[in-house]
């Protein structure tokens, strides 16, 4: 399963030229600077940019190339925008309904409870979309999506109109897309953070191309890239099983390369688990430390050393295993700690800054 496409799009002061296969599961994030081409990319991909030449084809169907063009209408894709562009004069369960009573029912393959229990829906349905809250309101919108049984679902910056309360509120809803349905998503954003939190795959974008695309774990990594310079630097941890403390209310998260203690989580037990984890929020020792409020203490090596746009800061890119980890430190730190590539050090991060 893919996503074929080969775009090209000419404006007066802009030019859109991607040509990629995307993963036909899962999360890929279109990540870069506003005006880059992110939401262009993904009109194209919905048939909302008529004049666009070249090819998209979705599981091996054709929806655009030199002999056809199915307009927008017809092609089988959920859109969400930033604002939602729910219908004020109906209640949350008519807005949810409108698509899904205009599919064929033999072409109905999410169905209305599903998505009602997915997006904590229920206590909604009979209310205005104007009396619930604009995190509500972007599940409305999600869930009007879904019920159109998309073959891909198309998110512009669903996020970027909330506070961050209600994007707090959200992205346990996003998550659970992610983990329970089969749907290919393209979710466009500039913010690190919720990519982190949600993408599997990612397109990094500048200029109307494509500067680099891969796993979002290895992109995020990179040195050659401007991922690793902002504030939002981090890595992804992955880790396979999961235990509890329960009279602690912590969590384990076991890594290959050790155990990650967090503020307890609702989680099944086995199953894939990612922990995002900040640069600035890792520090680094050549011994392990004498016991501290810090639980987590990882053995790890140091593959690459990076310089930082700041004059007197470094980044360190360690190996964890099979993972990596990022840490933002001071030169000054580096010189005193002697730290070169190769060096094994203890890695220390605070459980309660994992999310």
């Amino acid at each position: 399963m893919t996503i074929q496409l080969s775009f090209d799009l000419t404006r007066p002061d802009f030019r859109l030229a991607v040509n990629t296969e995307l993963p036909g599961q899962g999360v890929t994030a279109l990540f870069g600077r506003s005006g880059c081409g992110k939401t262009t990319l993904l009109r194209c991909v919905a048939g909302l940019e008529p004049s666009v030449k070249g090819r998209l084809a979705v599981n091996g169907a054709a929806w655009q190339d030199e002999d056809c063009f199915v307009p927008a209408h017809q092609r089988p894709v959920g859109y969400v925008f930033q604002e939602g562009q729910l219908f004020p004069h109906l209640s949350v369960r008519k807005n949810l309904l409108y698509g899904y009573i205009r599919i064929p029912a033999g072409h109905r393959i999410i169905q209305p409870e599903e998505v009602f229990q997915l997006l904590g829906l229920g206590p909604l349905l009979d209310r205005r979309v104007t009396e619930i809250s604009g995190g509500q309101r972007q599940r409305v919108a999600m869930g009007r999506a879904l019920l159109t049984s998309p073959q891909v679902l198309l998110m512009d910056e669903p996020l970027a109109a909330l506070d961050s309360i209600s994007k707090a509120e959200i992205l346990p809803y996003l998550e659970r897309l992610h983990e329970e349905l089969s749907v290919p998503v393209l979710y466009v954003s500039h913010a690190l953070d919720e990519v982190s939190h949600l993408a599997d795959h990612m397109l990094f974008m500048e200029d109307g191309a494509v500067r680099a695309e891969g796993p979002l774990r290895e992109l995020i990594t990179r040195a050659d890239l401007p991922l690793v310079h902002g504030d939002q630097a981090s890595a992804i941890l992955i880790g396979d099983t999961l235990s509890h403390l329960e009279d602690e209310h912590l969590s384990c998260i076991h890594l290959p390369g050790g155990t990650l203690y967090v503020p307890r989580i609702r989680h099944p037990v086995n199953g894939r688990l990612r922990v995002c984890v900040l640069a600035r929020d890792v520090s680094v020792a050549r011994q392990p430390p004498l016991p501290s409020s810090i639980l987590n203490c990882l053995e790890c090596n140091i593959v690459e050393i990076i310089d930082d746009p700041h004059p007197g800061h470094c980044l360190l890119k360690l190996r964890l295993g099979g993972q990596h980890l990022l840490s933002r430190i001071t030169e000054r730190s580096r010189r005193q700690l002697a730290l070169e590539i190769g060096d094994s050090v203890w890695a220390s991060v605070k459980g309660v800054a994992l999310t």
